[in-house]
């Protein structure tokens, strides 16, 4: 028995696919849409080097959507200070699908997954670097052996957590990290999914968290980054996990550690309509549901998202089909 699950879990992770991309929020239950306001890669790798600049937002092997001719996001989501928000995750752009066996993500990808905030002069800027972090949610190894990734699958791809209440109003990038460890056992292996929403918090206080840099919070010899024994993250059941980074800011001073789960509205009968603030204008729309398409073109039942769409490099990709639903392009 011991053996068939050791095997299982290695058949899982031996794969060069399953990876995931973070796609869509929701804010207090309310879908802003599907890719909206969100700077999603072109890509769905993940980074290996902590002290990579792309750790920030992702890009880099994993190009954003910008590399390959196309705008940042034009959306600001307004969220106000101590709602709920829920981040959802997909294998591909094209969102959920039930007949993908690897969506949201591969099993065995276990490990934690986080959110940051950082505060910045306008959530349409390009430029992160620089930026100040700080951590308002963490989801790890609970005592009944399961991981924070387990729970997300087991979610369809979502995982919740609360703006603090207390931190100042203003645009600000979130960020929503995954850390898959199966290949943790060797320094780089550890798999890092990151992508970047960007929001506007209103209604908030005047707390100043303390921050960290991005690169910077991890290092390649972390507990949480670097793990002994690879297997002891499926078997023998873990007992402990030491998430990398700071611990989360909360307004009363204490870790929040809360790991509840509440189902946002689904998209198909909820879309947002009060909270999505337009780059073109400087007030808030109210009248003009969020599109919220879940497809994306496809060219012989591979979704266009795996390829590098800039011309020059297009041309000297070798593409290999995993299935009908994935392709890895590499120059």
């Amino acid at each position: 028995m011991i053996a068939s699950s050791l095997l299982g879990a290695l058949a899982i992770v031996g794969s060069a696919y399953g990876h995931a991309i973070f796609q869509q929020l929701y804010v207090n239950g309310v879908d802003q849409g599907h890719l909206t306001g969100i700077r999603v890669p072109s890509y769905d790798g993940p980074l290996t080097d902590v002290t990579s600049f792309y750790m920030s937002c992702n890009g880099g092997p994993n190009p954003l959507n910008t590399a390959c001719g196309l705008p940042y996001p034009t959306t600001i989501i307004d969220i106000p200070a101590g709602a709920s928000v829920t981040a959802e995750w997909h294998h591909t752009l094209s969102g959920a699908n039930p007949s993908d066996s690897e969506d949201p993500i591969a099993k065995g990808h276990n490990g934690p997954i986080m959110a940051y905030l950082a505060k910045v002069n306008s959530a349409l800027q390009t430029d992160t670097t620089g930026l100040k972090w700080f951590k308002i949610w963490e989801d790890g190894l609970t005592s009944d052996g399961r991981w924070a990734v387990e729970r997300m699958i087991d979610n369809k791809g979502k995982v919740t957590f609360k703006i603090p209440t207390c931190i100042a109003s203003g645009n600000y990038f979130l960020r929503v990290e995954l850390i898959a460890l199966h290949g943790a056992s060797s320094y780089p292996g550890a798999q890092f999914y990151m992508e970047c929403a960007q929001i506007n918090i209103t209604g908030g206080g005047s707390a100043s968290p303390a921050t960290v840099s991005i690169p910077g919070a991890y290092s390649g010899s972390d507990p949480g980054v670097k793990i002994k024994q690879v297997f002891s993250i499926y078997y023998p059941v873990p007992t402990s996990y030491t998430i990398p980074g700071p611990r989360p800011f909360t307004c009363g001073g204490t870790t929040d550690t809360s790991t509840t789960y509440t189902p946002p509205t689904s998209s198909s009968t909820t879309k947002a309509s009060s909270s999505i603030t337009k780059a073109s204008s400087s007030t808030t729309k109210s009248s003009t549901p969020v599109p919220s398409s879940t497809s994306t073109p496809t060219t012989g039942g591979v979704a266009l998202y795996a390829l590098d769409l800039r011309p020059a490099l297009r041309e000297r990709q070798v593409c290999k089909v995993s299935n009908e639903y994935y392709s890895q392009c590499l120059p």
